[in-house]
């Protein structure tokens, strides 16, 4: 099942229509280093269970242009105007690392608009707030940037401890090129959004079904982050994916759908 590209909407995004009597929209947002095309192991088969699907590129990614400032109130906005694009009044909301940030964000600004949310290999805050934590992981981070690598340098040197044991060679080969392919500024951008990004707060508020499901080898949001994420959260299900690392829907993408499908359907 292939997805139809969609480029004249407020996110551009590749959908897939389930057919008569959906259950409703399932929005995917992909991380900082994706693009709509992280989720093709996963997008088809929410659509046959009965979903409606649209996998985004968030703004500065693929085709949907960037937005100034780069924050994550401006891109849950976007989000919002495109459930207003697909004339849907609330959404299943699936993201993943930043995407599940969005998601949060998302709900926090508009908690009528959602139906239900999917944190994948995400976290509540990024880092730790106090002190200078913040710039000094952008300044690490961006240094072989700044020294001219270029992303598909940066990906050759970040994609690999993200992966988990178990990580098929066209996973890695396919996470690889979508990093590469990220725009330089965006990624900048992205990141810089993130490192203020706390909501840890709002968990208690979520009173929607939740989702969350990480790898058992995620090292940049580890199990015991979604744990004490699921916890805060009163409608929660935790799922740990076995040999699966931070890229659960690029790495182990039927096992990652199954999750989803098993979650749904106790929901429904």
């Amino acid at each position: 099942m292939t997805g139809r590209l969609v480029s004249a909407a407020p996110l551009a995004h590749l959908r897939w229509d389930a057919g008569a009597a959906p259950r409703g929209w399932a929005v995917l947002l992909h991380g900082v280093g994706g693009g709509r095309e992280a989720w093709m192991g996963v997008a088809p088969t929410l659509a046959r269970i009965g979903w409606n699907v649209a996998a985004v590129d968030l703004p500065g990614y693929g085709l949907t242009p960037a937005i100034t400032p780069y924050d994550l109130a401006g891109l849950a906005a976007r989000v919002l105007a495109l459930l207003d694009h697909l004339d849907a009044p609330r959404a299943l909301l699936v993201g993943h690392s930043m995407g599940g940030m969005l998601a949060q964000e998302v709900h926090a600004l508009a908690p009528e608009r959602v139906s239900g949310l999917v944190l994948a290999n995400t976290s509540p805050a990024f880092g730790r707030p106090e002190g200078d934590w913040q710039q000094d992981f952008l300044r690490q981070r961006f240094a072989p940037l700044d020294a001219g690598l270029g992303m598909a340098g940066l990906a050759a040197q970040l994609v690999p401890a993200m992966l988990g044991p178990d990580a098929p060679a066209a996973a890695a080969q396919a996470a690889l090129a979508l990093m590469a392919g990220v725009p330089e500024a965006t990624y900048r951008a992205a990141l810089a959004a993130l490192v203020a990004f706390d909501r840890r707060a709002a968990l208690a508020s979520i009173t929607v079904p939740t989702l969350v499901i990480t790898g058992e080898h995620d090292q940049a949001a580890p199990p015991a982050v979604s744990q004490r994420m699921a916890q805060k959260i009163p409608r929660a299900v935790l799922s740990i994916l076995p040999g699966a690392g931070h890229l659960a829907p690029i790495e182990q993408p039927a096992a990652f759908a199954r999750a989803l499908d098993v979650f749904l359907t106790t929901v429904a």
